[in-house]
């Protein structure tokens, strides 16, 4: 998980999962064509389009986010194989490629061409979607995804847009939420609730592998509402 920088205009200081928003570029032809792993019939049966952007979009951007918030890349080069970012000249690319699309130099699939690499979408699996409520101040549409950590690579903390990064149990992570020890939106205690019910991660794979909506909030549309419900106590 990352904490949000406390300068940020919206959930500043809060914990939550890395990710950002939908690019124009995400969702372009050349985009598609450097990707591996899932095709746009079955990302569309998961999450159909919607205002005209294609289903598949959505992984696009989960894979670009995780590169750029983590330094982790998720891809095959043009034979098919795992690229190795042990290897320090793989290392050094991947930093170059997220570094570059930071900046916003260059679009992830010339980035990807220019290395004769694919984004491998194979891995990554459809958890959930939440809405904020129309009270929220800023409004947003955000789907999560599992997906693991490649071989030889490691999520880092990028100081850009956070101010910490940390593995910890989802259970450990639900209690200290209810301890007001991390504050939480919706989206991140919510996830963490439902991911601490699984007894290893190979049960928790295995539960996805369909790639279909597994749960989504119902805060926010019970404050849209305005009905408050209580919270369970939690010890």
């Amino acid at each position: 998980m990352i904490r949000r920088q406390k300068s940020m205009r919206f959930l500043g200081g809060y914990y939550a999962f890395p990710g950002g928003k939908l690019e124009r570029a995400d969702a372009e032809p050349a985009m598609f064509a450097r990707c591996r792993g899932l095709g746009s019939a079955e990302a569309e049966r998961a999450v159909p389009s919607i205002d005209g952007i294609p289903g598949l979009t959505f992984w696009v951007s989960a894979a670009r986010e995780l590169l750029e918030e983590t330094g982790v890349l998720v891809a095959r080069d043009g034979d098919g194989g795992a690229i190795d970012a042990r290897d320090p000249a793989v290392a050094r690319r991947v930093e170059a490629m997220r570094q570059t699309l930071v900046a916003d130099r260059a679009p992830l699939h010339e980035l990807l061409t220019e290395e004769d690499w694919y984004l491998d979408l194979a891995p990554f699996r459809y958890l959930s979607h939440f809405i904020t409520p129309p009270s929220s101040p800023i409004r947003f549409t955000a789907r999560f995804f599992l997906a693991p950590v490649p071989a030889g690579q490691a999520a880092r903390l990028i100081e850009d847009e956070a101010s910490e990064g940390l593995w910890l149990e989802p259970a450990e992570g639900y209690r200290r939420f209810h301890k007001g020890e991390m504050p939480m939106a919706e989206p991140a205690y919510s996830g963490l609730g439902y991911l601490s019910e699984f007894e290893s991660v190979d049960a928790l794979w295995a539960a996805h592998t369909d790639n279909r909506h597994k749960f989504h909030g119902i805060n926010d549309r019970l404050d849209a509402l305005g009905l408050r419900v209580p919270r369970r106590p939690q010890p």
